[in-house]
């Protein structure tokens, strides 16, 4: 694992709203969310894969067991 803090695309980053990080943290057990769980939740939202993932960055929540490689 690195030290280096993940870079997050400011596009993605910019569209993050506060609603979205306490949705992202909700979703959270332990500070960690399933991909699943983070696609189903941008999906419901209608949000790109990406923006989700920059919510989850900026809260701290780590993504886990993700298959396809979204976050």
């Amino acid at each position: 694992m690195s030290d280096t803090p993940k870079q997050v695309d400011p596009h993605w980053a910019e569209q993050v709203t506060p609603e979205l990080m306490e949705a992202v943290k909700a979703k959270a057990q332990d500070g960690r969310v399933t991909c699943a769980v983070l696609r189903k939740l941008a999906e419901d939202s209608g949000m790109p894969y990406k923006v989700a993932g920059a919510a989850a960055d900026a809260s701290g929540v780590k993504v886990h067991n993700c298959d396809l490689g979204c976050f």
